[in-house]
């Protein structure tokens, strides 16, 4: 079968290597339809991406078939259309027990940790395996990362009329504007590209779209009467855009770190307790964040259109790689397709 491999850092191969093993009992072989790529990849292949090893096939944002299945909770048969759930869990530690196995103290992401979907066949758990009926196959290209975005909305708990401020409007950050939009929030945008907030502005009709810089604290402040937004989501993965979003968030308002920096971040601690912040962080997604997902999709109250836009053959996936990293190029997302 066809197979993309990162070999090190700025060198994809594409080579043909053994099908993997039909499935054992609670394990799953699946046929990889569409991969999404996303900056995880794009950090690897620059040879930034902590906990990450070489040599690896990416490739964590899954829509595949089923060829086989063994135990099946979730009732699948050969042929059924399934999104992957990429982080694997132990299903024993502190936080497999509480039922948050999207931080299991030894988990293991599919494309990170482990071969990930850039290749023809994949064999995963059952338990891994999300139905997604009705769902079009670039759709179930988007599940995974809509469903980061779906769950920190979740971690925020928001409530109906909340002015909401998303920092970063790429892939994320629209995830994250459309499941707050979904529970009834106020949504403002900011981004430093004009052309992010120009896609913002056709797709996700926010109430803002706001130039990230040094205006924008006296802008939200303008907007807001002077309260500043009540929940500040910082998407972007940029240690300097996330101390600084301590300053846009209301007194009593909470702070959510869904991008992560390779980083320590500071902040001022009097006016941390002053205004009484609570400071979140929201990792990966568990399998109630893919299945509301999927059904808010389903439904057509989630676009994907713009994250679509961009696609590639397994094929032409290394030449095409490299010219994704400039900004210049304006891909917002790409989609592999086998």
């Amino acid at each position: 079968m066809r197979q993309v491999v990162l070999s090190e850092p700025a060198r994809l191969i594409l080579h043909n290597v053994a099908e993997p093993a039909a499935s054992a009992p609670g394990q799953a072989l699946v046929r990889v339809r569409r991969v999404g790529i996303c900056g995880t990849d794009l950090h690897a292949f620059e040879g930034r991406q902590p906990f990450f090893r070489y040599p690896r096939v990416l490739g964590h944002e899954i829509a595949a078939e089923v060829v086989q299945v063994g135990d099946n909770p979730a009732g699948l048969q050969a042929g059924d259309p399934c999104v992957i759930i990429p982080y694997l869990h132990c299903g024993a530690c502190v936080a497999c027990r509480q039922g948050k196995t999207n931080c299991c103290v030894r988990l293991q992401v599919l494309g990170v940790h482990i071969d990930g979907g850039l290749q023809d066949l994949l064999a995963v758990p059952t338990h891994a395996l999300v139905p997604a009926r009705g769902l079009s196959l670039d759709q179930m290209a988007m599940v995974e990362n809509q469903s980061i975005g779906a769950h920190a909305v979740r971690r925020a708990q928001l409530a109906p009329g909340e002015t909401v401020l998303v920092i970063g409007a790429g892939p994320i950050g629209f995830g994250v504007a459309q499941f707050a939009r979904l529970e009834g929030a106020q949504v403002m945008v900011a981004d430093l590209s004009q052309a992010r907030l120009d896609l913002a502005r056709r797709w996700l009709a926010p109430r803002e779209a706001l130039a990230a810089g040094p205006e924008l604290e006296a802008r939200l402040a303008e907007l807001t009467s002077g309260d500043l937004p009540g929940v500040v989501f910082d998407c972007t993965g940029s240690a300097a855009s996330m101390m600084q979003s301590f300053r846009y968030v209301a007194s009593s308002g909470r702070l959510v770190l869904v991008g992560l920096a390779q980083a320590d971040l500071t902040f001022n601690d009097p006016e941390f307790h002053r205004r009484e912040l609570t400071l979140l962080s929201s990792r990966n997604a568990t399998r109630q964040d893919f299945e509301h997902v999927i059904a808010a999709m389903a439904a057509g109250q989630v676009v994907t259109e713009p994250l679509t836009a961009r696609h590639v053959a397994l094929e032409a996936l290394p030449a095409a790689f490299p010219a994704w990293l400039d900004p210049q190029a304006g891909v917002l997302k790409a989609t592999v397709e086998l």
